[in-house]
């Protein structure tokens, strides 16, 4: 399977083009130390996923900016620290400070040029907002939860995303889903019947969980090295 078959790609956005983690352990870690809690980044980073995937499973119309405070709170009560409304408002904002990979701005510029750009993200529209002008790029079709009414890995995010491509008119066969995430993104997109990539930046977690052989079609350490690979397919222009 070559690259240049496909005419669109559709991206999760943060984990992918932008380093959520670092957004994340940036935003808390002050607020932690302040309060005597010693924690680490990877355990910064566990104690999150765990607590937004919860709350988002709890309530998957709110809005993500809104969700991060109530997420925020959780975590207070997970380090036995009192809540801080302050800094807990200040977290559902903090999405506009969360940096894009390196790599992420210059791979979208030359993949506009060759395919159609899609984002399907967990995030709000006003907060991709934020991450878009950080990113660079103009994406022809960006669809949030917000719109969507619920969370990834929910079917219906990728019964909206097939819908939206093929409106656009391009075949499903011809959309390559990129995304670091096997469970939210990979797997979905996968059942839907679309090729995937996974971009592994420094994948310490296995590709799949127990028991799944949804392998992906590609898989690339970085956003720049799949439009590197792509630019070997068709050479210099």
């Amino acid at each position: 399977m070559q690259l240049a078959k496909f005419a669109a790609l559709t991206f999760d956005c943060y984990g992918t083009l932008i380093d959520w983690e670092s957004g994340v352990v940036n935003a808390l870690l002050p607020w932690l130390t302040d309060a005597g809690v010693a924690a680490n980044r990877s355990e910064i980073i566990k104690v999150f996923r765990a607590m937004q995937a919860a709350q988002q499973a709890a309530t998957p119309t709110m809005l993500y900016s809104e969700l991060l405070v109530q997420v925020h709170s959780s975590i207070a009560d997970y380090f036995h620290v009192p809540a801080n409304p302050l800094a807990a408002r200040a977290f559902g904002g903090s999405i506009r400070h969360w940096p894009p990979f390196s790599d992420a701005p210059g791979a979208l510029a030359y993949l506009k040029e060759h395919f159609r750009l899609i984002i399907l993200s967990n995030v709000d529209r006003d907060s991709f907002g934020h991450s878009n002008k950080a990113l660079g790029v103009r994406f022809d079709q960006v669809l949030t939860a917000e719109e969507i009414g619920s969370y990834k890995p929910d079917p219906r995010n990728f019964d909206r995303l097939v819908a939206t491509v093929e409106a656009m008119g391009v075949r499903r066969e011809r959309v390559l889903h990129v995304a670091e995430s096997t469970e939210r993104d990979l797997q979905p997109a996968k059942r839907h019947g679309l090729a995937t990539c996974l971009i592994a930046r420094a994948r310490a977690r296995p590709l799949t969980p127990t028991g799944q052989e949804l392998r992906p079609d590609f898989r690339f350490d970085s956003l720049g090295q799949l439009a590197d690979a792509h630019w070997a397919e068709i050479g210099p222009t």
